[in-house]
């Protein structure tokens, strides 16, 4: 990331965060936990979460391509690997890594200004800006990370508010 974008640079740093707290959490799944699920009505196994997250990151890259159909062609492959399927937390973390890769390279093609251009979607034909359709997939990826930590608890694994966030000023 170019340092005279600093908006782009601060928020590729806090997907950066997301995603690496959300394989973390991933990491601290016991072996058995896949098909653990809460007993609440219609809740999700784990593998079933670990799918859905991977739909969020492939979000967050969907919104790169639309901001640069050219550029970004070849991100066209990732919409032939699965999301919202049941994923074992090993191919969770592979894809998490493969997903910021290409998120490292469509924002190294998005300055701050184009962060306002807007780019229609099947809920907004007339178009939202960048920054928009980036927040609302991070803040997806967020709200699911959090269902992870939460089934983390549930399922007795000791975590607490330092698992979801990275404390800024503080090491990791």
């Amino acid at each position: 990331m170019h340092p005279a974008q600093p908006l782009t640079a601060a928020l590729v740093s806090k997907i950066h965060e997301q995603i690496e707290r959300t394989s973390h959490l991933i990491e601290l799944l016991p072996a058995d936990s896949p098909n653990w699920q809460p007993e609440i009505p219609a809740a999700w196994p784990v593998a079933t979460l670990l799918g859905h997250l991977l739909e969020c990151c492939a979000g967050l890259c969907a919104v790169l391509a639309a901001a640069e159909p050219e550029r970004l062609a070849h991100f066209r492959a990732l919409r032939d690997l699965p999301v919202n399927h049941t994923t074992a937390p090993a191919e969770a973390l592979s894809r998490l890594a493969l997903y910021r890769a290409r998120i490292d390279e469509g924002f190294a093609l998005v300055a701050d200004a184009g962060l306002a251009r807007m780019i229609p979607t099947v809920f907004v034909p007339e178009g939202e800006s960048v920054l928009t359709l980036l927040l609302g997939n991070l803040e997806h990826l967020i709200n699911h990370k959090h269902q992870l930590f939460t089934y983390l608890k549930l399922m007795g694994v000791p975590v607490g508010t330092a698992d979801l966030y990275r404390f800024r000023g503080m090491p990791e």
